[in-house]
């Protein structure tokens, strides 16, 4: 890891346990001495946390595809320039929940947007940054979005918003999450030597295991002197 860092990305519907599965991985290799920065989209800044709110919030149901498209990719910008690449560049493994794979998948499939619009933002704004390997975490559609259902009913109020939730995409129909899964796979089959597929229905120790098998066998970490 001397010079730039690792770059792992988690994806995968809602309620999927993504956000468990990124936590143990910064666990585990935080034990192994190596330097973890975690963090997540939209958000991860200042400026992309006020953006989450807006993109996440019920209230704001009416929000135009392309409206949220740039929206996120907003978020996403200030992410990589503030947060993502300077911790690349001290040689640390940055874990994010969630990259433009997402914007993908809910813009791309779930909106019907398509994928040119996402790859072209992506290679104008971001100039092309790929993670090193994205962890797709692939789960069946309806107990998913339960989950996140569940999840936001019992944690409403997130990110120092009291009037808020995050609530929006979880309104969508099953048809809609449906999309976003087929656009997911279609990465995968796209960019095999980037994007694993991990089944995400097991126990959270039996992905935790895969996941961790995954990121040692692909990117042979080793701690900084």
């Amino acid at each position: 890891m001397a010079h730039r860092g690792k770059f792992i990305t988690f994806e995968g519907l809602d309620g999927c346990g993504k956000s468990t599965q990124l936590e143990r991985l910064a666990q585990t290799l935080r034990a192994q001495g190596l330097p973890v920065v975690v963090t997540r989209e939209p958000g991860g800044t200042s400026t992309g946390e006020k953006i989450r709110n807006i993109l996440l919030d019920s209230s704001t149901i009416g929000l135009a595809p392309m409206a949220e498209l740039a929206l996120m990719f907003a978020s996403r910008v200030q992410h990589i320039k503030e947060i993502i690449q300077p911790a690349l560049n001290a040689g640390n493994v940055v874990l994010c929940d969630r990259f433009t794979d997402s914007s993908e998948a809910y813009q791309g499939g779930g909106r019907k947007l398509g994928i040119e619009p996402i790859l072209d933002l992506h290679r104008i704004l971001c100039e092309g940054m790929q993670p090193d390997v994205t962890i797709l975490m692939d789960s069946d559609v309806a107990p998913s979005i339960e989950r996140a259902r569940r999840r936001n009913t019992k944690h409403p109020s997130k990110n120092g918003s009291p009037e808020g939730d995050e609530n929006r995409f979880e309104q969508e129909s099953r048809a809609f999450f449906g999309r976003v899964r087929n656009a997911y796979l279609a990465i995968a089959v796209r960019e095999p030597e980037r994007v694993v597929v991990v089944d995400a229905r097991g126990s959270p120790d039996e992905t935790q295991k895969k996941i961790g098998d995954i990121v040692q066998r692909r990117l042979k970490l080793v701690a900084k002197e």
